[in-house]
């Protein structure tokens, strides 16, 4: 059924978003959705008729975290009986059906092949105050010609692809987004060309494995040399890359086109062989000590940036040192560290030697304060050296300063006017303070 609500009074929604930036796009996208329904958006979750959670399973924490912030909000119920709170988003896939039953007064729980159905979905539970639940799967959904609403600012995510086929042992994401999907090129392009008229002139480029996009002829490195030629945009990025499909020709592109950013964010994972093999990543780390060769070859000033697991089903202490090494070896700008969390319904869940949680906390800290130290000398390289930086806002603790980010999406606080928000201006960096650049005009 197609509707719009006739109300005289707009109905105001809510989102709050948990997770990565897909979901950021998503809630983007839901809320181009009931906008257009005629459903009115809200920043103010106490102006709120309907509240919707956007959650994120990747680790356990973070399912709890939505889990715990929903039920919170339930209070609220007893002061207004009409609100509508409700789930979508990874968590709602995994496992919706359960927590309708369990949380008292959860009204819906939508999975992420469902969204479309989402205002008809909202205007049954108002109208038949019933829960429901949606979270079938749909292997073709692209969500085609869908406006996302953009919050005011001048980064845009923009999905092209959804899904994943590569079932790392850990990861939890093939199963509660579907395969891999690839969408529609002109409608990619129409996106990016409208948000950089919009005034989003950084753009990020989304996909759980960006390399492996294709559609009909077009592959990644052609994708990117396409959007890199939008004349409405400034700045091109991308995430995220896996290091057995990334390819020369991505690499080239990236060199040669002066919009795309010089910064990769390429998930290493582990250091040792024997534990990529059991994570299924299907590259060795020779492979990946010569994909960091190739980029930096290609663009010597690459920022580079990782996610690194600790504590791996079977890891033993040689493991570890291997991937202590690697990163000493590689030299990351930065890198997401974090702990080996079980995913039910994975295969790491099922391996036999899984690794007391002291010993995986024991090993996050000693690989975190290796990164830091790494980290802190890659931003004090910095110092004496001019950027170009993308302005974005003032900055949050001195109003007559600036904050923007460099190429290689390192925040740079400097003094300046208002009026140079969304424009490119040269910055000597004068300064280093932990993950901050200072700097001048």
């Amino acid at each position: 059924m197609s509707y719009k609500i006739t109300n005289k009074k707009k109905l105001n929604f809510y989102i709050k978003t948990y997770g990565c930036q897909m979901n950021v796009y998503d809630s983007e996208m839901v809320a181009g959705l009931l906008t257009d329904k005629g459903y009115q958006n809200t920043t103010n979750i106490d102006n709120a008729d309907i509240i919707i959670f956007n959650s994120c399973t990747v680790r356990q924490h973070a399912e709890d975290r939505v889990v715990g912030r929903i039920t919170f909000e339930m209070r609220r119920k007893t002061e207004k009986p009409s609100l509508l709170i409700g789930l979508i988003g990874c968590v709602a896939q995994r496992v919706g059906k359960e927590l309708i039953k369990k949380i008292h007064g959860l009204d819906f729980a939508v999975g992420t092949d469902n969204y479309k159905a989402l205002p008809e979905i909202i205007r049954t539970c108002m109208a038949e105050k019933k829960q429901i639940t949606s979270v079938g799967q749909n292997k073709n959904e692209n969500y085609k010609n869908i406006c996302p609403l953009r919050n005011e600012g001048i980064n845009a995510f923009v999905t092209i692809m959804r899904g994943c086929d590569n079932f790392c042992s850990y990861c939890i994401v093939p199963y509660v987004r579907g395969r891999e999907r690839s969408r529609d090129l002109e409608e990619i392009i129409r996106e990016v060309e409208q948000a950089g008229k919009n005034g989003f002139g950084d753009i990020t480029l989304l996909g759980q494995n960006v390399n492996s996009y294709h559609f009909g002829d077009c592959n990644f490195a052609d994708l990117l040399g396409k959007v890199a030629h939008i004349d409405s945009i400034k700045r091109l990025r991308f995430v995220t890359s896996h290091p057995k499909d990334i390819s020369e020709k991505v690499i080239s592109t990236m060199a040669k086109e002066d919009k795309i950013c010089e910064h990769l964010h390429l998930p290493m994972q582990a250091g040792s062989n024997r534990i990529l093999g059991k994570m299924n990543r299907k590259y060795s780390i020779e492979h990946y000590y010569e994909i960091i060769k190739k980029l930096r070859k290609a663009m010597p000033d690459i920022v580079i940036t990782s996610d690194i697991m600790v504590g791996f089903p079977g890891e033993t202490e040689e493991d570890f040192q291997k991937t202590m090494s690697a990163v000493k070896k590689i030299g990351f700008d930065s890198a997401f560290t974090f702990k080996y969390s079980p995913r039910n319904g994975t295969a790491a869940e099922k391996y036999d030697n899984q690794i007391p949680e002291e010993i995986r906390l024991e090993r996050l800290q000693k690989l975190f304060k290796l990164q830091e130290k790494i980290t802190l000398q890659k931003y004090q390289e910095d110092v004496g050296k001019s950027m170009e930086v993308y302005v974005e806002q003032t900055s949050k603790k001195n109003k007559n300063e600036l904050s923007g980010r460099t190429r290689g999406s390192k925040i740079v606080i400097f003094p300046g006017e208002k009026s140079l928000i969304g424009k490119l201006v040269n910055v000597k960096i004068t300064n280093s303070t932990g993950w901050i650049l200072r700097g001048k005009i």
